[in-house]
């Protein structure tokens, strides 16, 4: 196990930017009509081999993703100065998962349209609704309910409820949340929740885990549920690059989503650095790591735990910021776990006692 470097309280220092070197496609001006292609040969240069750039790149290509060039890795965002490093949740929107190929997961999001005002989300299935239902932190707009699925719900949280339900008809429902959208015949219209400060999450005792552009929404509400199983104390993610607070998301954390914060940073490196900072050991999970994870190793440290995303794993920058590279033991002919899966692995390891 690497012992604590020199700069341990605080980390590797200020990360950089994300914004590194912009290398667009390359492109030529449309000659204007009449000029002939010698144009501007010998003489004065012609105006098409001017040092415009900008007009040079075709419009096509300029809605393009941008990439770092060969051998240059982006780098994290800086966020403009006067900006606090943890967000309120944005609003609701669609996602794209590079890491996943489950298209069902990624669209399975409650359409937007006037029975779901902006700032305010769905979220359906008999647990997440009454978890929501008994989380009076959590502001209630609708409660939307099949007949057969209402008696159900009173199983599990007793009414009355906070808010009076509706009797909708399952076609409604599915013509309101999707097709796709597993419901249950319930669902919830209600406000995001409010995500605490991360000084307030320092103070309480257990592990945190941290989350570097995880994208699928049931990874991350599976990761949360695990996580309230095992006691750690909340999950962090970056605000870009992951998933709003959601239907999918909600379900996959079975109730969790109202009991383990989720808190959104803007800079992953920077918020390792701050854990650091408070005496809490960053360790990041990686195929690649050269320990194995022990949970009786750690013992009497606290630990975050970094997790990447499928595929790519955590960024460079990350991965330089935490305090430690660990791996997982794994036999057979499997290379690599599911992230929650990995994460339900690690989680139990670290709260293993010799």
């Amino acid at each position: 196990m690497k012992q604590p470097h020199g700069n341990r309280s605080g980390g590797a220092g200020r990360p950089p930017s994300d914004r590194g070197p912009y290398s667009g496609p390359s492109g030529s001006q449309r000659r204007p009509s009449g000029q002939s292609p010698d144009a501007g040969k010998g003489g004065s240069p012609s105006r098409s081999q001017g040092t415009n750039r900008a007009a040079q790149v075709p419009k096509q290509s300029q809605t393009q993703t941008l990439r770092a060039p060969a051998g240059m890795v982006a780098r994290e965002d800086r966020p403009p100065p006067g900006v606090r490093p943890f967000s309120r949740p944005r609003a609701e929107k669609p996602l794209s998962d590079h890491h996943t190929n489950d298209t069902k997961a990624v669209h399975a999001v409650p359409r937007r349209g006037v029975d779901s005002p902006k700032g305010t989300v769905w979220l359906y299935g008999h647990h997440a609704v009454a978890a929501a239902l008994a989380n009076p932190a959590r502001r209630l707009r609708r409660l939307l309910l099949t007949e057969d699925a209402e008696a159900a719900l009173a199983q599990q949280f007793r009414p009355p409820w906070p808010v009076t339900p509706e009797r909708v008809d399952r076609s409604r429902m599915d013509q309101l949340l999707g097709r796709d959208i597993v419901h249950q015949g319930v669902a919830l219209l209600a406000d995001p929740l409010a995500p605490p400060s991360l000084q307030s999450v320092l103070e309480k005792e257990g592990p945190l885990v941290v989350l570097d552009q995880v994208t699928d929404p049931r990874n991350v509400g599976a990761i949360m549920r695990t996580a309230a199983a095992f006691g750690a104390v909340a999950v962090i993610t970056q605000d870009r690059n992951a998933p709003e607070e959601n239907g999918a998301l909600a379900k996959a954390a079975s109730g969790a989503l109202e009991t383990m914060p989720l808190l959104r940073a803007v800079n992953i490196a920077r918020t390792l650095i701050a854990l650091k900072a408070a005496d809490i050991w960053c360790v990041g999970l990686d195929a690649a790591g050269g320990t194995v994870l022990s949970g009786p190793s750690f013992a009497g440290r606290r630990v975050a735990l970094v997790l990447g995303a499928e595929g790519d794993g955590m960024r460079r920058l990350t991965k330089e910021t935490c305090d430690e590279i660990a791996v997982l033991t794994i036999k057979g002919v499997v290379e690599s776990l599911n992230v929650s899966a990995a994460a339900a692995v690690a989680l139990y390891e670290l709260t293993r006692k010799p």
